[in-house]
């Protein structure tokens, strides 16, 4: 392999201890404000580990959320970067080009590496989150392979993710809360009026959740329709989770839980503004 060397931007993301760190701790490689994005970029908190995470798009933030999700796993670092040197190595064994920018070598990075607890002990695996009409290019097909090449030569499973593996409900349910989030009123509102409709869910378990939103805005005179784009808003900023696998339309208020810990919830949105 022959020499190379990092511009400086990489260097100082280096420096910066980007990609390494578990739970908490750990700085994704690649973070909303250094990419421009095709799609919806999102940063989002995560309760698992207690930070924000950062996203590029909607398949991505669907692919965390089912993880998220999943009993099984104990940590999710999205954007990790790939050892560099193995990468180069693997590229010219491939007889692939290697990215690169400005003629320096960009370190690749996968969209997540999941740990997971399981009756046989903990395991680890890597995941690529990719739009299927990506796959018909063939340079980002050859990207790929070096990643794929990397996790074989790491011993560790290597998922690629489109469209067709994310269950249609889960995206429909993205694409409602979060193109109501866009249009939603500034945060400090949304949270000083949380407790008003953590309220009204509790007393209303069975109540579909256009019931319980009317309820409110008869209460306090809101115009109609406030409430409702209020606990969209609420549950894009994931201050109410519910099971993304269930239609946003066929909850009910017992289906919405409001987060343990609301000031962590708020410091990390302030934080990212």
């Amino acid at each position: 392999m022959a020499d190379y060397k990092l511009d400086n931007r990489t260097q100082k993301w280096i420096k910066e201890q980007r990609g390494k760190g578990n739970g908490k701790d750990y700085h994704p490689w690649l973070t909303v404000r250094d990419l421009s994005s095709k799609g919806r970029s999102h940063r989002v908190m995560g309760h698992l580990t207690g930070r924000t995470h950062h996203f590029f798009s909607d398949m991505e933030l669907a692919a965390f959320l089912l993880l998220e999700w999943n009993p099984a796993v104990t940590d999710i670092r999205e954007q990790f970067p790939l050892r560099i040197e193995d990468t180069l190595s693997l590229a010219e064994l491939a007889n692939i080009r290697h990215p690169e920018a400005g003629g320096y070598p960009q370190i690749m990075s996968s969209d997540f590496v999941v740990d997971l607890s399981t009756s046989t002990g903990s395991q680890k695996m890597a995941i690529q989150v990719k739009v299927s009409s990506d796959l018909m290019d063939p340079r980002i097909v050859e990207k790929l392979e070096i990643e794929r090449r990397y996790w074989e030569l790491k011993g560790m499973p290597w998922y690629l993710i489109t469209e067709m593996q994310m269950p249609h409900t889960v995206m429909e349910n993205l694409d409602l809360l979060y193109s109501g989030r866009v249009q939603s009123e500034r945060m400090e509102v949304l949270f000083k009026n949380l407790p008003i409709y953590v309220e009204v869910l509790a007393d209303h378990p069975n109540s579909r959740l256009p019931d319980i939103a009317m309820l409110v805005d008869q209460s306090y005179s809101l115009e109609p329709g406030t409430s409702l784009a209020r606990i969209r808003a609420l549950a894009a900023l994931r201050a109410l989770t519910f099971d993304i696998s269930i239609p946003w339309t066929r909850l009910v208020a017992q289906d919405l839980q409001v987060v343990e810990d609301i000031a962590l919830l708020r410091a990390s949105y302030a934080t990212n503004q």
